[in-house]
């Protein structure tokens, strides 16, 4: 069971009566509305993989050949967005370097950890570690960023967050604290995620195809490795992957897709209200889970779910507001 990354909440757009108005609206909502395309994909994607890793194909593996699709795709349908990395282009984009090596590494090396640490120890407890991660997008977003949240804007994380440890909460697992390394990995998957958000929304002057290609090659080298390591050897490969030849190339492209949703959503919404919209995927993932694998839903699962979705509702009303919330907008 396995899911890459990250990591979120739901919005209805309403008409407005003038043009200008309207234009408004739409820059306002389209990036909400990707974040809430990549957050739904991403709450429903550990399923196919679960479905492979039962069936012989390892998820180390399944990682390594989905995003090998990935890869090959993205880069042919956005071939334009090779000229952005330095070694396709001239000098001119070499500032692009130590960007790309940031958001690439930065998802692989969450993508990866995440991935070892969900194999090893507790799935619960390892999921609870990772969706602190809001937690550290905010000193990130204010050291890297320079983002600031208001009060009400931390009242509005602290709401989302509440939301996200109600449904992941378990008295029997103890505190959401690292108890041993595995653990260790699940809290830095979350860090990494953290990490790689806010690096994509600095990196605004990179293009979400571009951001979209150095981020699958990142979880590609960090993840042959692991898969070369923990998976089967390596002439065993194709005759497991072939009974999910077709599963395979479907889950490749949708992850170019949604990472293209991703990195548009958040490189136009600050960091800090992108981590509110996105922990939508934890209603998603408990939805899926009931429906997909049969597992009981709970009270608090629908409570922490309502409280995550309010959150998120609270700022999509952010544009109108935002010097009141501090979430939809950046300050020096």
């Amino acid at each position: 069971m396995v899911r890459m990354m990250a990591h979120y909440k739901g919005s209805l757009v309403s008409a407005l009566p003038s043009s200008h108005s309207a234009s408004n609206s739409t820059s306002t909502y389209q990036p909400i509305l990707a974040l809430l395309i990549g957050a739904t994909s991403w709450g429903i994607l550990w399923y196919p993989y679960r479905i492979m890793q039962a069936n012989g194909l390892v998820a180390p593996v399944a990682t390594v050949l989905t995003y090998i699709v990935s890869i090959t795709v993205g880069g042919i349908v956005f071939r334009r967005a090779w000229r952005e990395f330095p070694a396709f282009s001239n000098t001119e984009n070499s500032r692009n370097t130590a960007w790309m090596l940031g958001i690439g590494l930065s998802i692989g090396v969450s993508n990866v950890s995440y991935l070892v640490a969900i194999m090893e120890a507790e799935v619960l407890r390892i999921v609870l570690l990772f969706y602190l991660a809001p937690l550290w997008t905010v000193p990130l977003a204010r050291w890297i960023l320079r983002e600031k949240l208001t009060l009400a804007g931390y009242a509005t994380m602290a709401l989302a967050m509440a939301g996200a440890v109600v449904m992941l909460w378990r008295p029997e697992l103890g505190l959401p604290a690292p108890r041993n390394g595995y653990e260790w990995l699940g809290l830095s998957a979350g860090f990494m995620f953290a990490l790689c958000n806010v690096l994509v929304k600095g990196a605004d002057h990179i293009s979400p195809e571009a951001k979209s290609l150095a981020g699958a090659m990142g979880v590609f080298i960090v993840s042959l490795p692991v898969a070369l390591f923990l998976g089967p050897n390596l002439n065993e490969w194709a005759s497991l992957a072939a009974p999910h030849t077709l599963l395979i190339i479907i889950v490749g492209v949708i992850l170019i897709s949604t990472s293209v949703a991703l990195q548009f959503g958040l490189s136009k919404l600050t960091a800090n209200h992108a981590a509110v919209i996105l922990l939508f995927e934890l209603v998603v993932a408990a939805v899926a889970a009931h429906y997909l694998a049969n597992e009981v839903s709970r009270l608090q699962d629908w409570v922490g779910g309502a409280m995550i979705v309010g959150a998120g509702l609270v700022t999509v009303v952010v544009p109108k507001f935002a010097p009141k919330l501090g979430v939809g907008s950046a300050g020096a």
